[in-house]
């Protein structure tokens, strides 16, 4: 028997596509550059706490994830009721699909952005409406906020945007929330937002005026807008993706609705305590993150001096905007010499690596920009 009883939903469902991994090419380092993983080494004390936790396997972890709950609150300078952890901001995302869609209900996401977006919401049986992103790979605002309709049930903002990079502006931000309705859930996704601090992605930002805007302040807003829900991961800057630790910031009345559709026990108690240490070293966090971001910017400007229109960003990746066609080929040159990059379509996006990865992709860039003005 080949026929199952499963819902309809699943045939317009895509399914989600990790990033590809590098190949084995002889004489060279293979570098995974496809997955926005963090390349650097965890924190000695990150190790030491994972270590300490795993002690117990047979116990289940906190199902409140009671400390780090009561840590990321004091972080954020809101009440414990305002945060709840999920596997991954992953699972937050899908909670909050869980709770506000359903078959008639419409979504309203930027395009292209997190992959996740189109997966979850169509698997809900809800309506996608992508918003195209800006020529410069920006979230287009009006035409989102055009875009909602009584029959709208969530919206999704990314910022920094995967895989573009662009960061959403105060003033920006603040006028497309003047033209939400209340009682619809926007989702603000800063799974990059450490990487951002003096990014290229944040001098570019700028008011309708000209003037120097400042990206969105999650305390501010939080205080501004009872129907934001701000997802954060540990995936990212913390490099601790493999223990998936995510979480959100939100009214207490959503994370109430949010905690019926995130499974009980899903940060466990080695990402508990990873999590815990890792906030307390934030300061680290933080150079490592600027770190990565100086990297970042600095092979934008390499492979916009190649001629490639590399837009400025705020994650630990950069976005090369290339045609279908060119984009596939740009990605089997950089597998043939041991990097594997994230092929989206329409363009690639590549991960910050160590300092030799880099070199080599902007060698295989300028030889690959070359061939295609031969």
């Amino acid at each position: 028997m080949t026929n199952f009883r499963v819902r309809r939903a699943l045939a317009d469902t895509p399914a989600y596509r990790p990033g590809r991994p590098p190949a084995a090419v002889e004489g060279v380092t293979s570098y995974k550059l496809s997955s926005n993983e963090s390349h650097l080494e965890p924190l000695p004390a990150v190790v030491e706490a994972v270590a300490g936790a795993s002690g117990a396997p047979a116990l289940y972890p906190d199902p409140a994830a009671a400390r780090l709950t009561e840590a990321l609150a004091d972080f954020h300078g809101v009440p414990a009721d305002h945060v709840v952890l999920s596997a991954g901001s992953s699972e937050s995302l899908a909670a909050l699909v869980g709770i506000t869609l359903e078959p008639g209900a419409e979504v309203v996401y930027p395009w292209p952005s997190f992959e996740m977006y189109p997966q979850l919401s169509s698997f809900s049986g809800a309506t996608q409406i992508a918003v195209p992103l800006t020529a410069d790979g920006r979230h287009d605002l009006p035409a989102m906020a055009q875009a909602i309709t009584d029959a709208t049930g969530l919206v999704l903002l990314c910022s920094p945007n995967n895989p573009t990079g662009a960061v959403l502006g105060q003033a920006e931000f603040a006028s497309f929330m003047s033209q939400v309705p209340e009682d619809i859930i926007v989702v603000l996704d800063e799974a990059y937002i450490e990487f951002a601090d003096g990014s290229e992605a944040v001098g570019a930002l700028r008011t309708a005026d000209g003037h120097p805007d400042a990206p969105v302040d999650m305390g501010q807003a939080l205080d501004t807008y009872s129907n934001l829900a701000v997802l954060r991961t540990f995936s990212k800057a913390h490099g601790l993706a493999g223990l998936r630790v995510g979480y959100t910031v939100a009214h207490p009345t959503i994370i109430h609705e949010m905690r019926k559709s995130i499974a009980p026990f899903s940060v466990g108690a080695a990402g508990q305590a990873a999590g815990l240490v890792s906030l307390a070293l934030r300061d680290e966090v933080h150079v490592r993150a600027k770190a990565v971001g100086a990297t970042r910017d600095d092979l934008a400007v390499r492979l916009r001096e190649l001629g490639i229109d590399v837009p400025p960003s705020g994650g630990n990746f950069v976005w090369l905007p290339f045609s279908e066609h060119d984009a596939h080929a740009f990605a089997e040159a950089c597998l043939a010499r041991g990097l594997a990059v994230r092929d989206l379509g329409r363009g690639i996006r590549v991960t910050v690596g160590p300092d030799e990865a880099m070199d080599r992709l902007v060698d295989i860039a300028a030889r690959f920009m070359e061939d295609r003005r031969a």
